[in-house]
């Protein structure tokens, strides 16, 4: 039977972005604070994901194995490093969440049976690799907090109650939303990014944060003057405000996950079908809506 099985590691680490054929001007331009002397650190934590059959054992691969061989092969080399010197890989492409993730692959693949290698260089960023040569994921997390009402406007009170419960009181209710956005790019062979940072943290501020943050959505957005603010249909509207601004960025927006609640949760994958240019859209409803 096949499996895929995850083993977690970590390391402390510092680097810096800079590039010695542009100027210090133009340097600070693309990476901003990160270009800082003599660099910045970071507790990374990383999960490697692998697959196989089950042995008669019970097991994919003996785990305490693939624990020495991430130790060998990458974690004791990496901790207490600063990146940039560590390895030759990041000297030609900087070591970014997405290349730090796609330089492990390399050093794990003739190891270890890889289907994933995810990196997290804090709580809200990460990247995901899958061995697709440059191409890579990068994960933002952010939160807001707004207010809404379950309600269909073509219902009565007594109806809505039934669909909704007691989110369909009157006066609505409030959460605070917790907001990942994965892109999909490829790599730049030099900067080791796949997008803009800073643009890209710019652009998920500008059009989602800010509007969405300290509001009662059914009045304050004027999408939702006619459609429930479901986790559903928030997370899809997201998806549709950020496809056109996260293009003109040079990458794809991949995913929305939205989180209502401990309880509840919401994912919108955004594909494009090849045979029409216009993005098809999966959703993976939330299991509970109390």
């Amino acid at each position: 039977m096949q499996c895929i099985v995850n083993r977690r590691a970590q390391f402390s680490a510092s680097h810096r972005y800079w590039l010695p054929e542009l100027t210090e001007a133009e340097n600070i331009e693309k990476f901003g604070a990160c270009t800082r002397f003599p660099g910045h650190g970071h507790n990374y934590v990383l999960f490697i994901s692998l697959a196989g059959e089950l042995d008669k054992y019970g097991m994919v691969l003996n785990l305490s194995d693939v624990k020495q061989v991430i130790k060998r092969e990458v974690t004791s080399q990496l901790d207490f490093s600063y990146l940039n010197d560590v390895w030759a890989d990041f000297q030609e492409t900087l070591p970014t969440t997405e290349n730090i993730a796609r330089v492990v692959w390399q050093r794990l693949a003739p190891h270890l049976p890889l289907v994933r290698v995810q990196l997290f260089e804090h709580p809200e960023l990460w990247a995901d690799y899958m061995g697709n040569g440059m191409e890579a994921y990068l994960s933002i997390s952010t939160h807001f907090s707004a207010a809404h009402r379950l309600a269909h406007p073509d219902l009565s009170l007594e109806e809505n109650t039934e669909i909704y419960g007691k989110c369909a009181r009157v006066n609505g209710h409030g959460h605070n939303y917790h907001l990942e956005v994965t892109v999909k790019g490829e790599i730049d062979p030099r900067t080791g990014m796949i997008a803009d940072l800073g643009a890209l943290h710019q652009a998920i501020a500008d059009y989602v944060v800010e509007p969405f943050d300290h509001t009662f959505l059914n009045k304050d957005i004027a999408f939702f003057a006619e459609v429930v603010p479901t986790a559903e249909n928030i997370a899809l509207y997201i998806s549709n405000v950020l496809r056109s601004p996260i293009q003109e960025l040079g990458v794809k927006l991949y995913k929305v996950k939205l989180i209502e609640s401990p309880n509840n949760s919401c994912e919108i994958y955004t594909t494009e079908s090849e045979s029409n240019s216009v993005p098809r859209v999966e959703t993976a409803p939330v299991l509970a809506r109390v």
